[in-house]
């Protein structure tokens, strides 16, 4: 089953280790990129979730933003870090007294100064399980959207693709009738032009307007492709990149096709064509 590289999840968990939330984006991209955001207690994760990030995830841009409040101790009053406070303290006073114009200190802004409120730092054994199946339920959230947008995907394509069957179908119906007509229209300009033209001139003109009115080529070629496409539809895992290769081969021969043209009706099919298979393009660009 294709999935597509678009989706979102959100999950979150609580525990006696406090509670904690994963959002996950995913966005189209040529390769798997990866941006982890997480607070400074839960850096030591960061690898482990790209691991489990990249075991189920080959290909798109991921945001991963994690968020953490460590459930508070049972202690009355706030972990104050009194050697730090105390230090600050007399630093600023210092300050104060070489100032002319001094001011009071604020306690809050004391409070707020990196390291004065001490936090315990959570055990990576009692927080790692927890925190890392969080981002995994996350993760199986945001493949079940990809893979449902990804079925989406796929029916359009099938769609598409019996749609360039039917034109193939038409062309090579109408492909008799269309070169009988252009034999008649030919045989008719040799008779206007036979004593202008020596024999070898005109064979070679002949042969130039018989491989150039071939399109039989083009047609295989398009329907080898179209069941190509169909084969790799049905495969598992990343094939995006395959589908996108396949998509250049069938507008090369729908251009072709449209070169050889010798009959209005080809030159719209050509140009149908390239319309489907320029659909079928758009939506490949988000398949993984």
């Amino acid at each position: 089953m294709i999935q597509s590289m678009t989706a979102y999840g959100r999950t979150e968990h609580s525990g006696d280790w406090g509670e904690a939330s994963c959002e996950i984006r995913s966005v189209n991209h040529r390769y798997l990129e990866m941006s982890i955001r997480l607070p400074e207690e839960l850096r030591m994760l960061e690898q482990a979730i790209r691991d489990c990030i990249s075991n189920k995830i080959k290909r798109g841009k991921i945001d991963c933003n994690i968020r953490f409040e460590q459930r508070a101790s049972n202690n009355n009053g706030l972990p104050i870090n009194e050697e730090l406070l105390n230090k600050l303290i007399e630093t600023a006073e210092n300050t104060n007294s070489r100032l002319k114009d001094a001011t009071s200190l604020n306690p809050l802004e004391l409070l707020r100064w990196p390291g004065v409120l001490d936090k315990d730092i959570p055990d990576p054994e009692k927080i790692s399980p927890p925190i890392l199946e969080l981002v995994n339920q996350t993760l199986d959230n945001v493949i079940e959207a990809r893979q449902r947008e990804g079925e989406k995907i796929r029916t359009m394509i099938i769609e598409r693709c019996d749609l360039v069957k039917d034109n193939v179908i038409k062309v090579r119906k109408q492909l008799p009738s269309i070169l009988e007509n252009q034999r008649e229209k030919l045989l008719q300009k040799v008779q206007e032009l036979s004593a202008e033209l020596d024999n070898e001139r005109l064979e070679q003109e002949l042969l130039f307007l018989s491989q150039k009115m071939d399109v039989a080529e083009e047609l295989d070629r398009l329907d080898a492709h179209i069941d190509e496409v169909n084969r790799v539809l049905e495969q598992s895992g990343p094939v995006g990149r395959k589908l996108d290769f396949l998509m250049q081969e069938l507008n090369r021969e729908s251009n072709t096709l449209g070169s050889k043209s010798i009959h209005l009706d080809t030159s719209n099919a050509s140009v149908d064509l390239k319309v489907l298979v320029e659909q079928m393009r758009e939506q490949i660009q988000n398949v993984e």
